[in-house]
This record gives C-alpha cells, structure tokens and sequence, in this order.
C-alpha cells in the first residue's frame, strides 16, 4: 500500500510535481475548471486539486501570467517566510495541459468563518461586520480568533488578495489552518478583499513581523528569482512594498476607501 503524503511532509512537494496524475472529478462549485485527483509516485500517494490554465477564464484586471501561476507563488511566499499555511502547490503539466497542482487538505469539517444571528457569534471569535438576514433579523459577519487565521489575515495584505472568502480558510484535520484559492492575488494595485477584518487596527503579533523580516530577506534573495516566472517584475516589487508598510506600521490595516474591502459572495 502507497504511503499516504501529509501537508508538512517534505515529500509533498516531490510528489506533486513528478507523479502521475489520475482525474476522478470536477469540483462544480469552482468558477475555473477545478479537478480532484488521485497522485502517486514510487510508493507515496496522497490527492490534489489540479486548475488546468486551459480552464481558466481571463480577468481584465490580471492580464499578466495566469491564475495557476499565482496560486504557485502565493504558497512560494507562503513557505518562504513561514506565514500562513497554504497547501502545498506546484505549476506542472497535467492531463489538461500545464496547471496548478495542489496537496488535497482533509479538514474537520468545523467553520472558522461563518454568518450567525448576533446573539448566537462563537465565542470568543471577531466580528467583521453587522448587517441583518432575508428576514431583516440581525446578524454578524465573524471569524475564528485563532493564531492560524490571524496569520492568514497578514498573509492577505501581503499577497494582496482580492477573494478571501470563508471557504477559502481550512480548519485541516492536522491541526493547521490552511488559506486555499489564491489565484486573483499579487496585484500592484490595491484589491485587498477579505473576510479576516476582526485584527483591523491591532498590533501585528512578534511572530507574524519575524515572518514578515524573513520574507523581506528572502525577496532581495533566491525567493526574488523563483518568483520571477509566475509574476513580473512590479508585482514582486509590490511585495515587498506592502512587506515594508506592514513592517513599518506593525498594525493590521484597515480597509482602503477606493474598492471594496469584502468579497462577493461571502462564501
């Protein structure tokens, strides 16, 4: 029997990229082609999720390189610095051509954003946002006060993402909290759009400004160049522009007043 890969296996990143891959379904919900597979390579195997290039559909606003190639650096910036968990990630050929290739996450199943009447909120959790039901009954818009999030939070503003959606944060079955779905991030332009708000105007924890120094290091360094294929070379610079602000201003920012800060939809 195949030795099943974990996340924080080192062998993950070697599987995902040389084994063989075995499409066993779509995922319907996904607005870009996004297929379940099965990978295996010399006695390891785990599954993954593969977004052929070929199934994306273009954005006006991200004109330069692909949706696949900025999932890729989203987790190269993610595993450089230490900030954050995202899943494994590779671009590779696949069955439908070159694509995103993703370790598959087993969750608890357990929300760590979630839309609740205002007297039901977790506790312990941050609220985003008040607003009121179809019923026109209130609710709040909240999320997890968990270290795991919270890191997510900062890598958002680092990569600039323009789609944290509640789906998009894993409550993993290892323990870790894992951000997912990051093709429509690493814009030069402001675009951050998140359901993390709940740290907004706080100070940044001294382990996330550690991560975000060894980013700023690793991005004059190696991590500069292994960027260089999936962005150009002003959205890297924006990294590490964003990388500066945040050290400079150790808070979490607040919301810009030129876009709007919250996805759509929510979930």
């Amino acid at each position: 029997m195949a030795q099943h890969v974990e996340a924080s296996d080192p062998a993950a990143i070697d599987l995902l990229t040389h084994g063989t891959l075995t499409v066993e379904g779509r995922l319907v919900d996904a607005s870009n082609l996004t297929l379940f597979c099965a990978v295996e390579l010399d006695g390891t195997a785990g599954n993954a999720v593969y977004k052929p290039v070929s199934g994306e559909r273009p954005l006006w606003d991200f004109p330069d390189g692909t949706l696949a190639g900025r999932e890729t650096a989203t987790y190269l910036i993610s595993a450089a610095s230490g900030l954050g968990h995202v899943p494994p990630t590779v671009l590779r050929d696949g069955p439908f051509g070159e694509g995103m290739v993703q370790l598959w996450i087993d969750t608890t199943g357990d929300d760590l954003v979630d839309v609740c009447p205002a007297d039901a909120v977790p506790e312990g959790w941050r609220v985003v946002l008040h607003a009121h039901d179809a019923d026109g009954r209130p609710a709040v818009l909240a999320h997890a006060d968990h270290p795991g999030v919270r890191e997510l939070a900062a890598l958002d503003v680092v990569v600039n993402n323009t789609d944290r959606k509640g789906g998009h944060v894993l409550d993993g079955a290892d323990g870790r909290v894992y951000g997912v779905d990051h093709g429509v991030c690493l814009h030069t332009d402001p675009k951050l759009r998140t359901v993390l708000w709940g740290w907004l105007g706080e100070p940044l924890p001294a382990d996330i400004t550690d991560k975000l120094r060894k980013l700023r290091f690793a991005l004059d360094h190696d991590l500069g160049n292994t960027l260089a294929p999936h962005l150009t070379a002003a959205e890297i610079r924006a990294v590490a522009d964003r990388t500066d602000t945040l050290l400079a201003d150790r808070v979490f920012p607040a919301p810009g007043e030129d876009w709007r800060a919250l996805p759509w939809p929510l979930f």
